[in-house]
C-alpha cells in the first residue's frame, strides 16, 4: 500500500539521519506525528515504513504549496496543519510517536529571498512563519547590549559586543536591510578567516535566526508538548544541528529519566520517571551519509520512550536553555 502510495517526485533535499532514525525506531506502526515538516522527507518516510497515519506540521506555508504534487497520494494517511511544534498536542493524542528535525531546512538556506543564508544575497528575513518581525527588525532596532546578548547567548560567538558595536555603527548610516550587509558587517568585525574555518558570519546569523523565530523556546515547549501528546510506549525521536540543541534535548531526556528520591528539601518525594532513553549516545552521520550529504556533519538524533508516569513541566535552566538576561562578551 505504501509503494503504491509513494508519488513519482522525490523531495528537493535529501532528509538527515533517516537511516538511523527508522532503524532507531523500528518497527513504525500507529499513529505518528511529524513535528517539522520541512520538504516532507520524514512524513513519506513514515508512511512507507508502515505509519497508519502521520499528521505533519510546520510553521512555514510554502512548504505544503510545495508538497501538493505529492501530498493527496497519501489520502487520509496524512494529515497536513500549519502551524508550530510547540503546540503539537492540540494536533494529537496518544500518538505513537513524534519526530523533529530542528533548525533551518536546506531548501529555505538555498532560497536567497528567505533571507537565511550569507552565501547571496536576499532580503533580511528569516522568518520561518513569514510573519512578525524580522531578522532586519532587531538588526536595526534592538540596543546594542541586546544584540550582543543575541549574539553570544544564541550563537555562541565569542566577538558578539565587538559585531553588535559595529552594527550599531552601520545602521546609523542607513538601514542594514540585505543578508550581504549584515554578512559584511561581521566579517570586518573578526579576524581573517583560516582555510578550513567556517564563514565568520556562520554564528550571528544562527543567532538572528533563532531569536527571530524563538527556536529555543520552541524546542522547550516542543519537548513538554510531545511528552504530553504520547501515548505510554511512544517515541520521541529529535534531531539536532549543534551544540545548544543537542544539550537541550540530551538534558530534557536525563531529567525525564532520572529515577531515585527528591532534593534534601524533600527526599520523601520519588521521581517517576516520564521516559525511557532508547539511544544513550546521540547518533551522528556515517561515512556514507557524510558523503552523500556534507550538511548533515553537525547533526544528532536522539531517542527516548515515553512511560506511563504523568507528564511534567520541566525548568528551562535544568535543560540548559539559554537565558538572555546575561551580558554577552
Amino acid at each position: 500500500m505504501a509503494a503504491a502510495a509513494r508519488a513519482s517526485d522525490e523531495p528537493p533535499h535529501i532528509p538527515v539521519l533517516l537511516r538511523p532514525l527508522l532503524r532507531a525506531i523500528a518497527p513504525v506502526r500507529g499513529v505518528w506525528l511529524d513535528g517539522t515538516f520541512g520538504a516532507g522527507g520524514y512524513t513519506r518516510a513514515l508512511l512507507e515504513a508502515g505509519a497508519e497515519k502521520v499528521i505533519a506540521i510546520d510553521r512555514d506555508p510554502a512548504v505544503f504549496e510545495m508538497a501538493a504534487s505529492w501530498a493527496g497520494a497519501y489520502g487520509d494517511r496524512l494529515e497536513l496543519v500549519r502551524g508550530t511544534f510547540s503546540r503539537l498536542d492540540d494536533c494529537g493524542h496518544d500518538l505513537d510517536g513524534v519526530v523533529l528535525d530542528l533548525g533551518v531546512s536546506s531548501m529555505q538556506l538555498d532560497q536567497a529571498e528567505r533571507g537565511f543564508s550569507f552565501m547571496a544575497d536576499g532580503p533580511l528575513d528569516m522568518r520561518m512563519s513569514q510573519e512578525g518581525p524580522s531578522a532586519e527588525d532587531i538588526v536595526n532596532e534592538a540596543d546594542e547590549a541586546d544584540l550582543a546578548n543575541i549574539l553570544f547567548h544564541y550563537g555562541e560567538e565569542r566577538a558578539s559586543r565587538r559585531i553588535a558595536r559595529n552594527i550599531v555603527r552601520a545602521r546609523a548610516e542607513g538601514r542594514i536591510t540585505s543578508t550581504l550587509q549584515l554578512a559584511e558587517i561581521v566579517e570586518k568585525s573578526l579576524p581573517r578567516q583560516k582555510p578550513g574555518q567556517s564563514h565568520p558570519a556562520t554564528r550571528s546569523f544562527q543567532a538572528l535566526r533563532i531569536a527571530v523565530n524563538d527556536e529555543y523556546g520552541e524546542l522547550a515547549e516542543g519537548l513538554e508538548a510531545a511528552e504530553r501528546a504520547l501515548k505510554p510506549g511512544g517515541q520521541l525521536a529529535v534531531v539536532t544541528f549543534h551544540s545548544i540543541e543537542d544539550r537541550m534535548v540530551k538534558r530534557f531526556f536525563a531529567e525525564k529519566s532520572r529515577t531515585g528520591g527528591g532534593s534534601r528539601h524533600a527526599p520523601e518525594e520519588v521521581h517517576v520517571p516520564e521516559f525511557e532513553i532508547k539511544t544513550r549516545k546521540a547518533i551522528g552521520p556515517d561515512d556514507r551519509e557524510l558523503a552523500e550529504n556534507p550538511r548533515s556533519r553537525s547533526a544528532r538524533l536522539r531517542v527516548a520512550v515515553r512511560t506511563e508516569a504523568p507528564a511534567t513541566p520541566v525548568d528551562r535552566k535544568a535543560i540548559g536553555m539559554p537565558q538572555l538576561g546575561r551580558k554577552g562578551r
